[in-house]
Formats: structure tokens, sequence, C-alpha cells
């Protein structure tokens, strides 16, 4: 799809590859044999994945600078962002989810579902849109963009901000660490609240399934406390069906991630992509758009090979299912 995008463009494909106006017929004729564009599609589909595999893969128009360096930059800081809000999601709302779950219809459990529901109908952008709105710009509270203040320099190693302070040796690391903080404050909590409100409705019913499991029943008759009902047979049994739906949850999570990246301009691929598109540079969508489905394939395949793994049986099911 990547491949074919350069023919999708509006425009000469030539120029959309190269960004160069041929002069005269022969620099077009030289150009052409250069990118194999004087070659049928299958050689030119070869030459563009021995292209990226050797790493070469493009040059951004707008900056000059080897699209593999830009990548390497922007993409660290949306997985950085993703990452702090899928935290978020695990450590607030599984245990929310598991605790609604256990009072199933009582007044706690409304409380905490009726909230789920609200935070979850949400648009992204329009939570994010309120949290500057609020403790931006009347209260003052949080830095209205980007990742870090210029008053820092901060030695990229890792790609994540919070990493790289730790790591470097710059003076008053303890104040780059709080603005750096800050900074990630509102775009994790505008990404992290709509992932966690998914995460308590379907922990909570994973919850209420398994209560309802006769195990449980029997459990209850051999006089077990709800304590060690919770512990031996609930909590893990509620947990397994949970982690193949974390697979689901990744592409939303990343579709998210960009969104809320251009409303904080936070140097992040999403935001790249959007200025990408406003100057028309073909090779960075092209290459973009390849990068963010292979970050989303790869942890998608990553999780259910956890899954499988944590979960032989699921394996059986599916091959019976067949």
């Amino acid at each position: 799809m990547s491949f074919s995008l350069a023919y999708l463009f509006p425009g000469d494909v030539l120029e959309n590859l190269t960004g160069i106006v041929p002069a005269n017929d022969a620099q077009r004729l030289a150009l052409e044999r250069q990118f194999r564009l004087d070659q049928s599609y299958f050689i030119q589909f070869f030459y563009y994945l021995s292209n990226l595999f050797a790493g070469d893969w493009g040059y951004s128009f707008t900056s000059g600078i080897a699209l593999r360096d830009e990548i390497g930059i922007a993409m660290p800081a949306t997985i950085e962002l993703a990452t702090y809000s899928i935290m978020i999601a695990l450590f607030v709302g599984i245990p929310l989810g598991y605790y609604a779950g256990m009072r199933c219809y009582s007044t706690s459990d409304y409380i905490i579902n009726t909230s789920s529901i609200t935070t979850y109908s949400f648009p992204v952008f329009w939570l994010a849109l309120l949290l500057i709105l609020v403790f931006s710009l009347q209260l003052d509270k949080a830095p209205l963009s980007g990742r870090i203040s210029l008053l820092f320099d901060v030695e990229p190693v890792s790609g994540f901000i919070l990493l790289d302070i730790l790591l470097s040796d710059m003076q008053n690391k303890s104040l780059a660490f709080k603005d750096a903080l800050s900074h990630l404050t509102l775009p994790t909590v505008a990404i992290g609240a709509v992932s966690t409100a998914s995460m308590v409705r379907i922990t909570r019913r994973s919850v209420i399934d398994a209560r309802n499991q006769p195990y449980i029943a029997a459990a209850v008759s051999r006089g077990l406390s709800g304590w060690q009902i919770f512990f031996r047979h609930i909590l893990r049994n509620a947990l397994l069906p949970i982690l193949p739906l974390m697979a689901i949850q990744i592409t939303t999570l990343i579709t998210n991630t960009m969104i809320v990246e251009t409303l904080f301009s936070w140097p992040g691929i999403g935001n790249w992509l959007i200025q990408a598109i406003y100057q028309r540079d073909y090779p960075a969508l092209r290459v973009g758009m390849l990068a963010v489905s292979t970050l989303v394939i790869t942890l998608t395949i990553t999780v259910d090979m956890f899954n499988r793994l944590i979960d032989p049986s699921r394996e059986k099911y599916e091959h019976a299912a067949i």
C-alpha cells in the first residue's frame, strides 16, 4: 500500500518521489532511470523494498533530512505518550473494573459504570481541548504545548524524554524532569482517560461473567471466604479474557495518541504526518504511513503471542472452532 501511494498522490509520480521538476526530457529520463520508473511495477517494487531494508527511506522535501532520522525522533515520542497512557489504563482501569464487577449492581458499581461510559463517549480531541481550556488557559497549571521547555537541552538517547533526562549529566536535572512531567500530564490524561474507561467496562464484564461460572458456586459450597474465592478463582480467570481485547485496543490507542499530538504540538509521528500533509511532503507521508502500520501490527502480534504464552488453551479452542 505504501508503494502504491506514489501513484495515487495527485501530480506526476517522478515529482512526487523526488520533489524535482525536470527542466528537460534528458533530465527526466535520467531521474526515471535512477528511481527505476522506466522499469515494470514489479522491478520498481523490488527496488523500493531493497531501499527500505537497506535503510534508505528517502529525504524530506521540507527539511532535507533523511526520513529514517526524522521517524527515529518522532516515533519514540509517540510510543512514550502511548506507553504512559496504557499504564494509566492498566493500573487504574483494571482495579476499578474488578471492584465494580465484585460489587455489581450496587451504588458504587452504577457510579463507576456510568462514569466510564460517559468518559468513553467523549471524543478524545474534545476532551483534550477541554483540558487545555481549563488547566492551561484558565488555571495556568500546565503547559499548553511542546515536550519540554526551551530552557533545557536534553540529548536524545532512548527517545523517552523522562528517561533521557535521568540518563543525562545535565545540571538542574530535577527541574528538567518536573518540566517534562508537566508537559506530559495533559496529553497523557486525555488519552489515558478514554483507554481507562474502556478497560473498566471490559474488566467489569469479565469479572461478572467469571462470578457466574459453576466453579464459583462450588467454591461457595465448600465454605471458602470471599477473599479466597477472589484470589483463587476470579482474579486469574477474569483476567484471561481481558488480555486478547487489549490487542484490539492498540489501534485505538495509537490513533488517539496521534490526534492528541496535533493539539498539544507534541513532536510525535502524528503531528509530524499532519505537517507533512500540509506541506505535501509525499515521501514523508509514504514512509510515515508504513512506520505507523508496522508499529500497530508489531504491537498487536506481540500482545497476541503473550496471550498464547499465558493461556495455551486458547489455541486449542481456536483449532476446535475451525
